[in-house]
């Protein structure tokens, strides 16, 4: 299958903004406090998010690696075409 540079670059942004966006609810969850019960075990509210985060993580990590492998082909494409031109 064949991805436009533009799409890749659209994915690898979107790996990168899902891991700073993540990273940051994760830190905001963890230091909520209706993450923790007194006891100091995890609310369901906090089970919920951090199961919601991992899953983001992981879509977003593979998204990123989509679009950077789109990247590097077009890259690749790109210097192809370019020794084709000499």
């Amino acid at each position: 299958m064949r991805m436009s540079r533009r799409t890749a670059l659209f994915l690898t942004a979107f790996g990168v903004w899902s891991w700073v966006i993540w990273i940051t609810f994760a830190r905001n969850l963890w230091n909520s406090d209706n993450a923790w019960n007194p006891d100091g075990s995890p609310t369901a509210f906090f089970v919920v998010h951090a199961l919601l985060t991992v899953t983001s993580f992981v879509l977003g990590t593979v998204i990123g690696i989509i679009g950077w492998r789109g990247l590097r082909a077009s890259r690749r494409g790109s210097d192809d075409r370019s020794d084709q031109a000499v």
